[in-house]
Parts: C-alpha cells; sequence; structure tokens
C-alpha cells in the first residue's frame, strides 16, 4: 500500500516537472523572439547604428517623443519599412505555425499543412484575378482572401456527406478543389501580358517586400485574438486527436469543433497569404519541432509552434533582404530549407511521426 502511494507520488512530481520545464521552454522561446525581433531591426542592406535604431523607435513609441528631431531617412528605414515588415512576419508566421498545428491536430496526419484545403490555389487565383484584371476587381490582398476563403468553403461542403466530415474525405476535396484553382492560374498566366506574368509568379514566391503599417493593423490583431482562442481551446484538440469515437465518449462533439478549428486556422491562413503571397513548410516544420520538444499536449504545443514559426521567418525575411543587393523571395528560403528538414525527419524520426513500427 505504502509503495503504491509512494508510486502515485513520484508520478505527480514527474508530471510537475514536466510541466515546469515546458513552461521555462515557453519563456525561453519568447526572450528569443524579442531579441530575434530586436536584432532584425538592426540589420540591413543601408547601414545604421543600434543606437540610432532604437532611438528611432523609442521616440515613436514615447507620447512625448518629437519624430521631427529624427533623422528623416533612419525614420523612414526603421520605422516605415523595417519594423512593420518584421511584425508581419511575426503575425505569418505565428498564423501560419498555428493552422498547422490545428489542422495536425484535427485530421491526425503528421504531413497536413495549412495549404490542404487549398486555400493556397484559391488565394493564387483570387491574386492573379486582380492582377491580371484590375478594372473589374478589388485589390489584390482583398481578393486574394475572398477566393482563398471560398476554396476551403468549398472543399468542406464537397466532403460533407450525411451531416459528417470524414477526414479523408476533407483531405481529398482539398486537393480536388486546389487543383481546379491551380488551372484556373495557369488559365490566367496564359491570357497575362508579359508584365502581369511576372507579378503574378513574384506574389507566389511569397515575400514581405509590400508590408506596411496598414498591414500590421490587419493581420496582427486578427493573428493574436485567434491564438488565444486556440490556446483556451488546445485541451479539446488534445480529445479531437485521439479520434471521432473517443472524442464523442469524452463528450466534445468532434463535428462542431473540427468546424470552429478550421475555420479559424483557415481565417489566420487566409488574411496571411493574401498579404504575403505563398510562403510554405512553416506550417509543416514548426508543429513538428515543437512536437519534439514539448509533446504533443496542444496547450504548450501550441504556443511553441508559434514562436517558433515567428522565429523562423523573422531569420528567413533577415537573409532575404541581406544576401544579395536584390532581395530574395521568402517563399524560396523557406523551401530550399524546409525540403531536407523533411527528409530528416522522414529518415531519423520516422518512426515517432508516422508510426512505423
Amino acid at each position: 500500500m505504502e509503495l503504491s502511494k509512494d508510486k502515485d507520488a513520484l508520478e505527480k512530481q514527474l508530471i510537475t516537472f514536466s510541466e515546469k520545464r515546458k513552461r521555462i521552454f515557453l519563456v525561453i522561446l519568447l526572450i528569443a523572439l524579442l531579441f530575434s525581433i530586436a536584432i532584425a531591426l538592426t540589420i540591413g542592406v543601408y547601414e545604421i547604428s543600434a543606437f540610432d535604431v532604437y532611438n528611432v523607435i523609442g521616440t515613436h513609441l514615447n507620447p512625448y517623443g518629437n519624430v521631427e528631431n529624427l533623422d528623416r531617412l533612419h525614420d523612414v528605414i526603421v520605422w516605415n519599412i523595417r519594423f512593420p515588415r518584421i511584425l508581419v512576419s511575426v503575425a505569418v508566421g505565428i498564423a501560419l505555425a498555428l493552422a498547422g498545428a490545428v489542422y495536425q491536430g484535427c485530421f491526425r496526419n503528421p504531413l497536413v499543412e495549412p495549404y490542404i484545403l487549398g486555400v493556397e490555389s484559391g488565394a493564387a487565383f483570387g491574386a492573379a484575378m486582380a492582377i491580371v484584371i484590375p478594372s473589374f476587381f478589388l485589390s489584390l490582398q482583398i481578393s486574394a482572401f475572398i477566393f482563398g476563403s471560398i476554396a476551403v468553403f468549398a472543399a468542406y461542403s464537397l466532403a460533407r456527406i450525411r451531416g459528417e466530415t470524414p477526414v479523408i474525405m476533407l483531405i481529398l476535396s482539398g486537393v480536388i478543389i486546389g487543383s481546379i484553382f491551380a488551372a484556373f492560374v495557369s488559365i490566367l498566366k496564359y491570357l497575362a501580358t508579359d508584365a502581369a506574368l511576372r507579378e503574378i509568379v513574384f506574389w507566389m514566391m511569397g515575400g514581405f517586400y509590400y508590408s506596411s503599417w496598414s498591414d500590421v493593423g490587419i493581420i496582427l490583431p486578427v493573428v493574436i485574438f485567434c491564438f488565444f482562442i486556440l490556446w483556451i481551446l488546445g485541451w479539446k484538440l488534445n480529445i479531437l486527436s485521439m479520434g471521432d469515437e473517443e472524442s464523442r465518449t469524452l463528450g466534445v462533439n468532434p463535428e462542431f469543433y473540427k468546424a470552429i478549428f478550421i475555420v479559424i486556422a483557415t481565417l489566420i491562413t487566409a488574411i496571411s497569404v493574401s498579404a504575403v503571397g505563398i510562403i510554405a513548410w512553416v506550417g509543416l516544420m514548426m508543429p513538428h519541432a515543437a512536437r519534439m520538444v514539448v509533446g504533443p499536449d496542444h496547450r504548450y504545443m501550441l504556443p511553441s509552434a508559434a514562436m517558433m514559426g515567428a522565429i523562423y521567418l523573422i531569420l528567413c525575411d533577415t537573409l532575404a533582404r541581406t544576401l544579395t543587393s536584390a532581395e530574395i523571395p521568402v517563399g524560396i528560403l523557406t523551401s530550399i530549407i524546409g525540403a531536407p528538414y523533411l527528409m530528416y525527419l522522414i529518415r531519423n524520426k520516422g518512426k515517432l511521426i508516422f508510426g512505423v513500427s
């Protein structure tokens, strides 16, 4: 009897230690994120001292600061170009990593990523329409967001059978709808002028070159709000990842909560893609990296993946704008890094990730 009590007490101590370790890791990630932002602000093709950079930021953030006393060129580069660009990269990194983690949890599939339901192809079609026929469509961002959302809604409607949405049907529907929109994009590329074709291709590569404070004001609040909703519902996602039957047994309606998670993940994916184009691999890589460190508990995995995604995109964007005089699209860098990472996972973590015995 005493041995059993000692065993239970030891298990509780181990659980408590594990929880503390995860919380410490989250704090470390937050510090790393803030440090990454601070360093990225000081790096650029045009060299500005760290003192001048932080003087510009501090003056703007200080309600009593006098912006007129700042060097005009430094003010434009730091406050109007670098800072909003970095904040947008943080928001998009959080959004794509969160969406990937949510989709992987809902679909119980480690290969699922934010574009699985066709939002990528839908948004690309919307952007291409805005570029090729600008007089008949809204702005590029709004058009991309609308058609990205339409693609996901079409995929979800197609997969719904007798009041249920089987995972395999949802994934297949996403592939079908994505292929249809991809074909439409190809038609628009064929009809586009040379200038429009270059713009379409450049947009599809993804990048933060046009990021502004208006983008920050739209994307960041939505992403932060959705992050807290998903974080609060993290324990529900833990149950959903066990399967539909187990979820019903534990009193959780899988269809209802799947719809909530998919809508939120789609919203933050669509709003990100509409602003910066298609940036691949973030939503596939970051949830895996977070899961390997903090485990599958979404209460810790979601914030870990979100901060890792933000740090990763800050790094990629900083490299994109400093490696050469001509800026490299961020989507190229994330793909170059992401493909070898997935190869590593398959070769070295196959049993853990794919359940191979």
